[in-house]
């Protein structure tokens, strides 16, 4: 039997926050590994209706998680992140490894 997609009950604005975080603690010089995953102490800010990461450009409206308080303790409840917010979150084990399924869906590749 396969796995179960979205084992944590995670919703669209967590699915996308994770994602991002996901994304940004695998770009070279964005995160510091630890025992517990990839901490990361410099979240970007999006500018107009986007904003880079790494190699790609993300809709700011897919980002907003990113700034809600409310997100990032819901994913540390369930384990994926250690919030230290606003300023700094480590992206645990799980949180690295969970399916979001969003990643081709939030993450543009472009050129600018």
């Amino acid at each position: 039997m396969p796995p179960k997609k979205n084992p944590l009950a995670l919703n669209s604005l967590q699915l996308k926050t994770l994602t991002l975080l996901q994304h940004l603690a695998q770009q070279p010089g964005f995160g510091t590994s630890t025992d517990e995953g990839v901490e990361l102490s410099e979240l970007p800010h999006a500018h107009g209706d986007h904003f880079h990461l790494g190699s790609a450009v993300v809709a700011s409206r897919d980002a907003t998680g990113l700034a809600n308080e409310g997100v990032w303790v819901a994913l540390d409840r369930k384990g994926l992140i250690k919030s230290g917010f606003p300023h700094s979150v480590v992206v645990t084990k799980l949180g690295l490894d969970y399916d979001t399924g969003l990643a081709d869906e939030i993450l543009h590749r472009a050129d600018h």
